[in-house]
């Protein structure tokens, strides 16, 4: 696809290959999680679905799974949990797209690059009382 066309949520149906940095300031550790997601239609929304193994510092690996649900929002994608609540959403051809969600009272700052598509990246600042992390998530296809 070429970098400058227009992207939208079919671009990223299909498997994706994640790498992603867990930096938790509070707990004083790195976390690092490995594994797969994959992209599909799902009714009338599209489900992202990730699986793999989390390992932080010197600890056994767990087994790590998450679900969101995506849908076309005019030109964003909105990202909702699985139970249906908003979670955020992005422009995928921004400049540099942002997002934010607040979970009082720790709020959550996203910032997404797809400026080397089909290899992008979104990077969460989640700072509050409760929570202090920084998490980067590198998704590439297999």
């Amino acid at each position: 696809m070429d970098r400058n066309a227009r992207r939208d949520i079919t671009d990223f149906a299909g498997v994706w290959q994640i790498r992603r940095q867990i930096e938790d300031r509070l707990g004083g550790v790195t976390g690092v999680f490995t594994g797969q997601a994959e992209l599909r239609p799902d009714g009338g929304a599209w489900t992202w679905s990730e699986a793999g193994e989390i390992r932080y510092g010197s600890a056994p690996p767990l087994r790590a799974e998450r679900r969101y649900l995506w849908q076309p929002r005019g030109v964003e994608i909105a990202v909702h949990f699985d139970d249906g609540r908003f979670f955020h959403a992005f422009d995928p051809m921004a400049a540099a797209p942002r997002a934010e969600h607040l979970c009082t009272p720790d709020l959550y700052r996203a910032a997404y690059d797809f400026a080397d598509w089909p290899r992008w990246q979104v990077t969460w600042e989640v700072a509050g009382p409760r929570k202090d992390y920084r998490m980067e998530s590198l998704c590439q296809r297999p």
